[in-house]
């Protein structure tokens, strides 16, 4: 397979489902043929609003996402009225890595936010890559209790409450089958704030606001679990199916979702989620609509929006709004903020999802399997 991919040639090659091919093989220099598989014209579901999306850039992480709730504050505060409490969900892949981590100064900054608009309390809460309380020590998020005490923030570990509802997604085969999603996040009473960074993904392409909290929502065994499990390996069954199954959690959950907060004063780029290498890209990204925040974190980081399928199920389904015409982005442009992101080496095989399903069950994240042939030169060089 050529080194050198233009991003047409990669999206046909993605619809041809020819990502299993040898180096060797004789259809090796063959033209794929055009794909007769399309993506709804228009959604299924429409989204009968349009959303709004604060978008700025500063040199204080902390002021930024301050200021980019600011922003969408009119969005905001009337559904802040109507809630018990207040859930931020950060990102914590990585206990020991902080670029693969939502910094605590973010959080610092949603809490500025909130501490003369609400009189709490809040928690903040995470399903950890690894384990949350871990996290919270090693990235400072123990010293919030006291820096806001009229908060009354709280840190839980989902997997240590292991309170769950039962979210139905399907397996390789689709075939149905049972995840527990950390139960707080459907709970009626609560103001979910989504707390990440934007970050290539080796399984979806890219990944922000909506995989914040559909995956990391799903439980994995305790401490005091005698047999070990997790329910997130349940999403990592292919291309196709993943991305199917984040839209399918992401449709429970987005009842109770509040606002969208992507701290890009560093991104990840090249191997996201966990082990890429930083972007100083100095800016915010804040919206009442996951989706169309996302939307604008994709362009922002120069990936073509078609590139990801689970936004655009979730646009499909009426979820949010992923039509950048339906998006009013105020403050800063995407045009002046635009960087060009170096992609994971696995995009390509991410990419499968725009074509038929493959023969093989896909092992592994973003449908790798073992012994797979090796992955062309990435087609996205950073700028």
């Amino acid at each position: 397979m050529p080194q050198d991919l233009s991003r047409r040639n990669l999206i046909r090659l993605a619809a041809a489902g020819a990502f299993g091919l040898a180096a060797s093989s004789p259809l090796r220099s063959q033209q794929p043929p055009e794909p007769n598989i399309q993506l709804p014209p228009t959604p299924i579901v429409p989204t009968n609003r349009r959303s709004t999306v604060y978008l700025l850039t500063g040199e204080n992480r902390r002021q930024n996402v301050h200021d980019a709730l600011m922003g969408i504050d009119r969005d905001v505060r009337p559904a802040l009225k109507r809630k018990k409490y207040v859930l931020i969900k950060p990102n914590l892949t990585s206990f020991t890595n902080q670029l693969a981590a939502t910094h605590v100064d973010a959080i610092r900054g949603i809490l500025d936010y909130l501490a003369p608009r609400f009189k709490g309390p809040v928690v903040i809460a995470e399903s950890a890559g690894g384990n949350a309380q871990r996290g919270y020590d090693n990235f400072k998020y123990t010293a919030l209790a006291k820096e806001f005490p009229s908060l009354k923030v709280s840190l839980v570990d989902f997997d240590e409450e292991a309170l769950f509802v039962p979210v139905g997604i399907i397996t390789y085969d689709v075939h149905p089958q049972m995840i527990r999603v950390a139960k707080r996040l459907f709970d009626p009473g609560v103001f979910v704030i989504s707390s990440c960074i934007q970050k290539t993904h080796d399984g979806v392409v890219m990944t922000a606001a909506v995989k914040n909290v559909a995956m990391g929502g799903i439980l994995r065994s305790g401490k005091k679990d005698t047999t070990k499990w997790t329910d997130k390996q349940k999403m990592h069954v292919g291309a196709h199916q993943m991305n199917y199954n984040l839209m399918l959690v992401a449709s429970k959950m987005a009842p109770h979702w509040g606002a969208a907060v992507v701290d890009g004063y560093e991104g990840m780029e090249g191997q996201g989620p966990t082990a890429g290498t930083p972007v100083p890209h100095r800016i915010a990204v804040a919206s009442t609509d996951f989706v169309a925040a996302d939307r604008v974190a994709t362009e922002l980081m120069g990936i073509d929006p078609k590139w990801v399928g689970y936004l655009q199920y979730c646009d499909e389904f009426g979820i949010g709004n992923y039509d950048i015409g339906k998006i009013d982005v105020r403050g800063a442009t995407i045009s002046s903020l635009k960087r060009t992101y170096r992609l994971n080496a696995n995009t390509e095989r991410s990419l499968q999802w725009m074509g038929p399903m493959g023969p093989d069950p896909a092992l592994g994240r973003g449908g790798r399997r073992p012994g797979a042939p090796p992955v062309p030169a990435n087609p996205n060089p950073r700028s």
